[in-house]
């Protein structure tokens, strides 16, 4: 089955008080279509900055990263630009919806963006609405939404241009317990119906223990488990 994801040896640091701080030195690791794993490790032990470099947001110092089978790392800011925003979906701890548009509008923008006709794109909020639950919310801006409604807007809206890859950052870390629950299983259902490739950085154990296999940054290197 091919890859959709791969990282060969990547490697990531950033100066600080005058001394190098190494964050990745030797980041490997594939995703397939339809799993999900979980990327765990303290605070500060570079989850996040893995997936910005994996999200072609971020480059690395060294390795390779493999998007959908093409290597990244010598491609002009135009085309990373282009196959992120046609390959890549991003959810965040924080949803960062667009406060003064509706969740139907928070939806169609990226779409628009990518250059699809409004009508389309309309087309498809609504059907991703109707997935996560929300279509009787569809006119509402995110400040009359809950916060776990929020984030399921943003789980829509990371799939409206239907990508091959999900990343996901503490997806469900500002959520309470319910939330959290009902946010990654439906993560999982989406990611299983769309045959996605899916990496979800979380401190939460019990959904790491959920997922297809788990992943865990230790001294800057990826080790399985």
């Amino acid at each position: 089955m091919s890859e959709v994801l791969r990282l060969d040896h990547v490697r990531r640091g950033f100066a600080q008080g005058g001394a190098r701080l190494d964050v990745l030195v030797d980041a490997t690791l594939k995703l397939i279509p339809g799993e999900m794993v979980a990327l765990v490790g303290p605070s500060g032990s570079g989850k996040s900055t893995l997936l910005h470099i994996a999200g072609l947001l971020e480059r690395g110092d060294g390795g390779e990263i493999f998007v959908a089978g093409e290597a990244t790392s010598k491609l002009n800011d135009a085309r990373r630009t282009a196959l992120r925003r046609g390959t890549i979906g991003f959810v965040y701890q924080y949803h960062h919806l667009l406060p003064e548009f509706s969740a139907l509008e928070n939806i169609v923008i990226p779409q628009m963006i990518a250059g699809k006709p409004r009508r389309k794109a309309a087309a498809r909020a609504e059907q991703l609405l109707a997935a996560v639950g929300l279509t009787d919310r569809a006119s509402h801006r995110p400040g009359k939404l809950s916060g776990g409604e929020q984030q399921r807007v943003a789980v829509a809206r990371s799939l409206a241009n239907e990508p091959k890859l999900l990343l996901a950052d503490e997806p469900t870390g500002n959520l309470d317990h319910r939330n959290a629950d009902e946010t990654f299983a439906l993560l999982q259902r989406l990611v299983r119906e769309g045959g996605l490739a899916a990496l979800i950085a979380t401190h939460n154990l019990d959904i790491a223990r959920r997922m297809d296999r788990k992943l865990t940054i230790d001294d800057g290197v990826v080790k399985p488990g």
